[in-house]
């Protein structure tokens, strides 16, 4: 199934992927809710697409305690939410041969970012989005952000890799639970390459990777033409999992037969 969803929330809105993805909606005429930790740059984004368009919620992902109240207040402020898109992401440097240059804090912070902040909100939010659903009048979908790197790690930044992968493991596991209960939310998942945005310019790098335009350029196209679970690009990884889906397609088998998969 294309890109049906009319009314989608979208962390990290206001840099890099997730604003290039966010101004290519809009101009679909999809409603955002555009979600952020930067105020001034929320104020950016309503002066460009006008408050008739785009909804704005200062929020950080990483503020785990925090998201129980926070979604059922976006729940109910928009009720026809119907696709959350948790795209917010941080990479570090970080050496292990180097122990004491290491801030375990800031390993922390990127855990949560990455992977925990998206566990608690698909918690929170799957309720309504199975409601949505459910009312067979919307479809419903849940869309996650992880990175090629969950598929081969960077030894430069190996927590960043260990929460991508763990974000990749869960887009597949939590794809077969809602798919064997028949409820209804779809699962998809972008993994994006080395893409040129802030995530690297914060750290201090050289400009690498695929320009930002034509990266949303292709992803967006695909998400609205292509029925697809995976966007991956570029075929460097073409292949790489094939023995692993076909083991883990075993397991589902085995769990439809009732054992004890």
């Amino acid at each position: 199934m294309p890109f049906p969803y009319k009314n989608v929330l979208i962390t990290g809105a206001t840099s890099g992927i997730g604003r290039a993805l966010t101004d290519r909606m809009i101009a679909a005429g999809i409603f955002v809710i555009a979600v952020g930790r930067r105020e001034d740059r929320m104020k950016e984004l309503v002066a460009k697409h006008g408050d008739e368009k785009i909804a704005l919620e200062v929020f950080d992902v990483s503020r785990l305690d925090t998201i129980a109240e926070w979604s059922s207040r976006i729940i109910a402020r928009y009720p026809k939410l119907d696709c959350i898109i948790l795209n917010a992401g941080m990479q570090q440097g970080i050496d292990f041969s180097q122990p004491t240059s290491i801030n375990p804090g800031d390993l922390t912070a990127e855990i949560a970012t990455n992977y925990l902040g998206p566990v608690h909100m698909i918690t929170h939010f799957l309720p309504h989005l199975m409601s949505v659903a459910k009312s067979g009048r919307v479809p419903a979908a849940v869309v996650l952000v992880s990175s090629s790197l969950a598929l081969a790690p960077l030894p430069r930044c190996p927590n960043y890799c260990a929460s991508k992968a763990a974000l990749h493991s869960l887009a597949w596991t939590l794809r077969a639970q809602l798919t064997a209960a028949r409820c209804g939310v779809r699962v998809v998942e972008v993994l994006p390459p080395a893409v040129q945005t802030e995530l690297h310019q914060r750290q201090g790098l050289p400009e690498v990777g695929v320009p930002l335009r034509q990266y949303a350029d292709q992803t967006w196209k695909e998400l609205r033409e292509e029925d697809k679970d995976e966007f991956l690009w570029g075929s460097m990884f073409d292949g790489l999992e094939d023995g692993k889906r076909q083991v883990f397609e075993g397991w589902l088998g085995t769990a439809r037969q009732g054992k004890f998969v």
